[in-house]
């Protein structure tokens, strides 16, 4: 299925079969393609970068079809990384898998701040989630893996 390159997001970078690899949505899926391009929210004069899925309903493009900026689609791998390593090397100390304590995991240092990252326990069901968030996380791990090993090896051919 072609994506739509008559829309504000103008694509510049595609994948068209992402229906076929979404991972456990693998062709059941409504997220039919990826896109880098420029982004919707463009003024004159000002150029972003950002990433987009693109979803059809099996009738028209989705309303749901997501844009982000690239910055933040990095930023989203980073706290998806930070978490796969909090709960691969510190989750198991403690009974409900955080410190309640001292519930910010980490502080990662960007652009002269830091991002936080942090059990969210404002979660009136935080213990519950925390571990069915942990199993699942453990349940994908294959799926992931490969995912985050081809990210380390083009990251690395980069020079990151």
């Amino acid at each position: 299925m072609k994506i739509p390159t008559t829309l504000k997001h103008k694509p510049v970078i595609i994948s068209e079969n992402y229906e076929q690899v979404d991972g456990r949505y693998a062709e059941h899926t409504d997220a039919k393609g990826l896109s880098l391009g420029l982004a919707q929210w463009n003024d004159r004069g000002k150029v972003e970068i950002s990433a987009k899925v693109w979803r059809y309903t099996g009738e028209k493009w989705s309303r749901q079809s997501e844009e982000l900026p690239l910055h933040r689609v990095l930023d989203l791998a980073i706290l998806v990384a930070r978490s796969m390593q909090h709960f691969r090397e510190d989750s198991y100390r403690y009974e409900n898998l955080y410190d309640p304590e001292q519930p910010v995991i980490d502080r990662i240092g960007l652009q002269g701040d830091a991002m936080t990252v942090s059990v969210c326990t404002d979660n009136e069901k935080i213990n519950q989630d925390i571990k069915l968030f942990s199993q699942a996380l453990s349940d994908d791990d294959e799926l992931n893996g490969e995912r985050l090993r081809t990210l380390s090896r083009i990251l690395k051919e980069l020079g990151y």
